[in-house]
């Protein structure tokens, strides 16, 4: 297996350009990152750190910011537009309430977006899960469970993309998988 070497590691940003985006990053976590996850609010960063920690335990070069359709649309729309250039090749939306970021990345995209609800309201996610599954025919959203599970599959559903042409990672993935049934068949009840 390769070394994890540049994975999901945080260098140190152009600060002129991140201020003079406006752009709240979380961490530019692999100067070559596959894979954007975005959310809504700082606050959605640990509903959506599984995925981050899954993403680094596959090896899948990732990045991670902050960025609202509602209060930073034209950062948004610039983050969107410039993913497939910069090599990503999938994005992961994460937001609560209204929910909206997915399927304005995703009518902004053809790249593939993957929807975690987050529980930030009353309605304890549902709002966010209705948003993101309610899209408009030709705008679709993969949209996940709520909340941690919902991350953890989101990233994991990256992953099953990126390795249908990537033979190592697919391999990893394998492992990964095949390491989780072994858990199940070791576990022991109390008794």
């Amino acid at each position: 297996m390769r070394a994890a070497a540049n994975v999901c590691q945080t260098p140190v940003p152009d600060l002129a350009l991140v201020y003079s985006m406006d752009l709240r990053i979380i961490g530019l976590m692999s100067e070559h990152p596959l894979v954007g996850v975005v959310m809504g609010s700082k606050s959605d960063y640990d509903v959506l750190l599984p995925a981050i920690e899954i993403l680094r335990t596959l090896e899948i070069p990732c990045e991670a910011r902050v960025l609202s359709a509602h209060r930073t649309p034209d950062q948004l729309f610039e983050y969107v537009g410039t993913a497939r250039a910069r090599g990503l090749r999938v994005l992961i939306a994460g937001a609560g309430g209204a929910a909206h970021l997915a399927g304005v990345m995703a009518a902004k995209t053809l790249l593939p977006v993957l929807a975690v609800p987050i529980a930030a309201t009353s309605l304890n996610g549902l709002d966010s899960l209705l948003s993101m599954v309610q899209m408009p025919k030709g705008i679709p959203v993969g949209t996940l469970a709520i909340g941690k599970p919902g991350a953890a599959n989101a990233a994991l559903f990256a992953a099953e993309i990126l390795a249908l042409t990537d033979e190592a990672l697919y391999e990893r993935l394998a492992a990964w998988r095949a390491a989780r049934a072994q858990e199940v068949l070791e576990s022991k009840l109390p008794d």
